[in-house]
């Protein structure tokens, strides 16, 4: 009778699954089966990358995605640099990134990347390990309560208790395996929490003969797949979906009016979408460094110098439209964000987010781009159609003064001492096509926004404004190129000195890079200098906080290869050199650029009081 319970079988979907359990009270062999029917479903719903920061409780988590021939791991020591990794790999693979920690303190060092994730819409898989229910409340060590540590920041929090034995268990938590990868990278993409108690032993002893369940069938899609040919498929699928139209705003666009597009990943499906939408409406785009539609091949009215436009007064009054429709999250541009208060607006975003920081939204469209274009062809509403304001030049009045303005930026540069601006320019230009830049907060962001222009060359841009803070940036960077699809789809990255700084953990990332990380050295958070702390009491070392460090010093303490620079021509050879170390298989290291800063400050506001004094708009 032993002898026949020990080959009892049972079958979920199919699959015949060993009752080990029912013979033997190995915990850890119970632990070990149903992390691997998790894991089971996190694949099948996509997930190919795990990054881990190691631990004793989450060890079945671990032993079952060694199991898992689709899954690589990646074991990083820091939980808040394994974070901002993760962050990174989900942006360049376009797929779900499973995180795996211990219990206690651990997850909450996510925090950070799981904020950003969650206002950026990037799919994370959170999986904490936790102590079971009966050591909760005791003093027991390494333990917290972690129900719900991240709030609001997740999409879904999932506590299903401790590992248990049988059939329908195991079906149930693959479920919730597969629940959790699909919601991550649904409608509104995000964050998805499972805290998941394992009771000891955590390894599990001899003979244990547990195995991947493998009964789903074919994975979600190829490993191998592009971002882009997911992402496409992903804009066809919701495009099937044609949404009640508000015909209210039918008049409404019969004025003059602005496509906003904000920081966003648009597939070449929806970018195409959303410049035919343009057109449709006669409108210009205004695309943000951030949005994917700046350097791609675009038709129409491309506006990427608003920023300085907006600043002179007669150009900003005569320019000013009727309405707006926004795509993506809100703008760099605090100048395009106070400019457009009062501006009646349409958010078209399939997330459902409420991207309306002025508080002048008409109408919110919960669908995708290529969605919204045939809604705006099935209710007729194309340029064509008569205008009320006789403004038949409104698109080439904007595509004017983006060519003013450009002429202008290049002159200015071309007479001023080389800054941030003449870096920037150069930089866009050197890059090969496909290639990606990543720019961190504060001022790099915003230079980027002032001086990048645009060009048909595709180049792909990433940063962290979800919510805009400057932690995590090298570890987010290292993400970024560990998860590209191709070789010479790198990404380089363009940092302050002291968004470098903060990520110190980051910097064990950083050797694994074959491109460089450009690092902005002008003493400290010179934002403020633009902003009204400038002058106050304790200014220097409360709001700039200079960094007693310099990267010299922390690049030999890591290893690292620096260059430091401080003109054009250094700054040519220097990225020269650290690329052909990355063709040869070498990290392409660190390029410290310094800068005078007061010198710089002096730059910046003399081009926009430049273009502030221009006449730009010729009058109507």
């Amino acid at each position: 009778m032993a002898g026949n319970r020990a080959q009892a079988r049972s079958y979920v979907d199919g699959t015949a699954i060993r009752m080990s359990d029912a013979e033997t009270p190995d915990q850890g062999c119970r632990n070990l089966q149903w992390a691997l029917a998790l894991f089971d479903g996190l694949v099948h719903g996509g997930v190919r990358r795990v990054v881990l920061s190691p631990g004793s409780r989450s060890t079945p988590l671990v032993l079952a995605a060694q199991r898992q021939a689709l899954v690589e791991l990646t074991p990083i020591l820091d939980e808040r640099s394994a974070a901002f990794f993760a962050l990174g790999l989900a942006q360049a693979s376009a797929r779900p990134v499973a995180l795996v920690c211990t219990s206690g303190s651990a997850l909450a060092h996510w925090f950070p990347a799981v904020i950003e994730a969650s206002e950026s819409g990037i799919p994370l898989i959170l999986l904490s390990a936790d102590r079971p229910a009966e050591l909760r409340g005791w003093g027991a060590n390494q333990t917290i309560d972690q129900s719900r540590l991240f709030g609001g920041f997740t999409r879904e929090f999932h506590d299903p208790g401790p590992a248990e034995e049988g059939p329908a268990a195991l079906k149930a938590i693959r479920a919730l395996g597969l629940r959790a990868a699909l919601v991550s990278r649904g409608p509104r993409p995000g964050p998805v929490h499972l805290n998941l108690p394992f009771r000891e032993p955590l390894v599990p002893g001899q003979p244990c003969t547990a195995e991947p369940l493998g009964s789903f069938g074919v994975p979600e899609s190829d490993p191998h797949v592009a971002p882009e040919a997911h992402s496409s498929a992903t804009d066809q699928a919701r495009s099937l979906d044609t949404p009640y139209w508000p015909r209210e705003l039918t008049p409404l666009l019969a004025g003059r009016g602005i496509v906003c597009c904000g920081p966003m990943r648009p597939s070449d499906a929806a970018a195409e979408a959303i410049f035919a939408c343009a057109e449709l409406l006669d409108a210009p785009v205004l695309a943000d460094p951030l949005s994917g539609l700046r350097f791609r091949p675009a038709p129409g009215a491309r506006i990427t110098r608003y920023d300085s436009l907006l600043r002179n007064p007669e150009a900003a009054a005569a320019l000013r439209p009727d309405w707006v429709i926004r795509f993506g999250g809100t703008a760099v541009s605090k100048t395009l964000s106070s400019w457009l208060a009062g501006v009646p607006a349409i958010l078209v975003d399939p997330g459902e987010r409420w991207t309306d920081p002025t508080h002048d939204l008409a109408a919110r469209i919960t669908v995708d781009p290529v969605t919204f274009r045939r809604l705006l062809q099935a209710h007729g509403i194309n340029g064509k159609r008569p205008r009320s304001l006789g403004d038949g030049d409104w698109t080439e009045r904007w595509a004017a003064a983006e060519q003013t303005l450009d002429r202008l930026a290049r002159a200015f540069l071309e007479q001023s001492p080389w800054c941030e601006g003449h870096l920037i320019a150069d930089l866009l230009e050197r890059l090969p096509a496909g290639e990606g830049l990543f720019c961190a907060n504060s001022l790099p962001i915003r230079q980027l926004d002032t001086w990048s222009g645009q060009s048909d060359k595709p180049l792909r841009f990433f940063g962290h404004r979800g919510a805009s803070g400057i932690d995590g940036q090298t570890s987010t960077l290292a993400g970024l190129n560990a998860g590209r699809a191709e070789p010479e789809r790198g990404v380089t990255g363009l940092l302050g000195d002291l968004s470098f700084i903060h990520d110190l953990s980051g910097l064990f990332l950083m050797e694994r890079l074959d491109r460089p990380c450009i690092v902005l050295n002008n003493g400290g958070g010179r934002i403020f200098d633009y902003l009204p702390q400038r002058g106050l009491t304790g200014f220097e070392p409360l709001w700039r906080t200079p960094p007693r460090v310099q990267p010299a010093a922390l690049a030999r303490a890591f290893g690292l290869k620096h260059r430091s620079v401080e003109d054009a021509s250094g700054f040519a050879q220097a990225r020269a050199e650290a690329m052909d170390a990355g063709t040869r298989g070498e990290p392409a290291g660190l390029i410290e650029v310094r800068l005078d800063a007061e010198l710089s400050l002096h730059t910046h506001c003399a081009f926009w009081n430049g273009v502030r004094e221009q006449s730009i708009i010729e009058s109507e």
